[in-house]
């Protein structure tokens, strides 16, 4: 007993269409005797005569008709299966979830994630605001596939990981418009200490903790706030004076106005982070996105992927 294949499907409405074993079989490019056989095999296979053989031609029975619904939608969805299996081998289909911190979408991800979406409209982009504590947990416990944060995650799991900086900042103050410091270009750590301020709840906890290292009094007073949205917002009802990275100045709001601290204090770089053996294409097709788009990020990023041990042992 022969199973039906997907070349009998294609015989039989090959043959239906031609109305002769002749003509069907050089428009499939075989031999007719290879085709009467397939046919007569098919037949067996179904139990039912597909075709009539007349002097006239070759027609197909009532029983023929009906397999040749069914044969027809087949071969089309074997064709559809075919087109969508290649698309999500290009990366043009699947998910896409990746977790950022409130300051990476003012610079750089607007435009990133803008042109990766209109190059493939039928990913699902799922992006998710949280802390840079949370994106790395995210992604070290497989939640995330990207992960954008200040600094590169740590832990356990970390050594498979490419982590890429791509933004650098400095700190800057943000206060309301009717402050004294409204207006001035800059303010002195002993001025902010002297106030009451408003900081990231990671921000606090980590890489603000070596400016008052002399006197942690006011970091550990300050009002914390999820994201530079908010600490901005704080700053404009005069809560306090606003911490955050020198591209919060890209919040265009007329009641507040921002200071650089003196002295220049770097802030750990946005870093991105993806697993490196991550096989997925629609990950491939963000990367490519990302080195287009992200001034010296893309040979850094080639870099990493080269030498990493996770994709070099593979």
């Amino acid at each position: 007993m022969v199973a039906v294949e997907a070349r009998h499907l294609r015989y039989a409405v090959a043959l239906a269409e031609h109305g002769h074993f002749g003509r069907a079989a050089a428009s499939l490019g075989i031999a007719q005797p290879p085709l009467s056989t397939q046919i007569a095999a098919l037949e067996r296979e179904v139990g039912e005569r597909l075709f009539d053989r007349t002097s006239r031609g070759v027609f197909p029975t009532a029983a023929g008709e009906a397999f040749l619904v069914r044969a027809r939608a087949a071969l089309a969805e074997m064709h559809r299966a075919r087109i969508d299996a290649a698309r999500a081998a290009r990366g043009e289909t699947g998910r896409l979830r990746i977790g950022v911190v409130a300051s990476a979408l003012l610079d750089p991800l607007p435009t990133v994630l803008g042109r990766f979406r209109r190059s493939r409209p039928e990913v699902r982009l799922i992006v998710q605001e949280m802390t840079t504590p949370e994106v790395a947990a995210g992604l070290l416990d497989g939640e995330l596939d990207v992960a954008v944060g200040r600094g590169g995650p740590r832990g356990a799991g970390a050594e498979d990981l490419v982590t890429v900086p791509i933004g650098a900042d400095h700190l800057v103050a943000v206060v309301s418009a009717a402050h004294p410091f409204a207006g001035q270009p800059g303010v002195t750590v002993e001025q902010l200490a002297a106030e009451p301020l408003v900081v990231e709840t990671d921000a606090a906890e980590s890489y603000l903790r070596p400016l008052f290292a002399d006197d942690p009094a006011p970091l550990g007073a300050a009002a914390t706030a999820r994201d530079i949205h908010t600490i901005a917002g704080l700053a404009a009802c005069c809560a306090g004076v606003g911490l955050g990275p020198s591209r919060m100045r890209l919040i265009a709001r007329p009641d507040v106005w921002f200071c650089d601290v003196a002295p220049r204090y770097r802030l750990p770089d946005l870093q991105m982070s993806f697993r490196a053996a991550d096989p997925s294409p629609v990950l491939a097709a963000f990367l490519d996105v990302v080195r287009r788009n992200c001034a010296r990020v893309g040979s850094r990023l080639d870099d990493l992927l080269a030498r990493h041990p996770a994709i070099t042992q593979v």
